[in-house]
């Protein structure tokens, strides 16, 4: 049996381990069931960073966990509206207004230094984890998320918002479009 075929092999002998411990945390099998699935194809993804020889079972419940808790974090910021009660209150702005603010953002993004222009991206526009960005940029989770408090930081001063709304882009969705564009 190669190398990959006895990966596989002990990959396929923890998936009740994965399986009991993603109950545990999420308490709904379902979810625990997506859990585990986003964790093997995490794994398989990044199976050359695996090191053969040590513990397979640590870094597996490591990505399964550590992906549980993005997903979490995320979830906090998500408002469950399946009656769209939440959505039919939200005012819509005129689409000129939109459009002027995404130039003022773009200029102000601009203006970044190019590692925050790459953390926001990265977490703002592509979605990623802090973990996934701290992969990609070669350095540890804190310093991502520093870097991107800082760059939020700096890119609500460019834009002149209120200190109140320090932190907070008027558009949520002005990353996403401006990645598109």
């Amino acid at each position: 049996m190669n190398a990959s075929q006895a990966f596989r092999a002990e990959l396929m002998a923890l998936l009740p381990s994965l399986r009991a411990f993603a109950r545990s945390l999420a308490h709904n099998a379902a979810q625990a069931d997506d859990l585990v699935q986003d964790t093997l194809v995490k794994a398989l993804a990044n199976i050359d960073r695996f090191e053969p020889g040590t513990n397979l079972r640590a870094w597996l419940f490591t990505i399964l966990r550590n992906h549980y808790y993005s997903q979490l974090r995320k979830s906090k910021r998500e408002i469950e509206d399946a009656e769209g009660r939440h959505a039919a209150r939200i005012a819509v702005r005129p689409e000129q207004d939109g459009a002027v603010d995404l130039e003022d953002f773009k200029l102000a993004f601009a203006q970044l230094a190019p590692d925050h222009r790459e953390v926001l991206s990265l977490v703002g526009a592509s979605g990623c984890s802090y973990e996934e960005a701290a992969q990609i940029c070669g350095c540890a989770v804190g310093t991502i998320k520093s870097r991107v408090n800082r760059a939020r930081r700096r890119l609500s001063g460019l834009l002149g918002l209120d200190d109140e709304d320090e932190g907070v882009i008027p558009e949520a969705n002005v990353l996403q479009e401006s990645a598109n564009v």
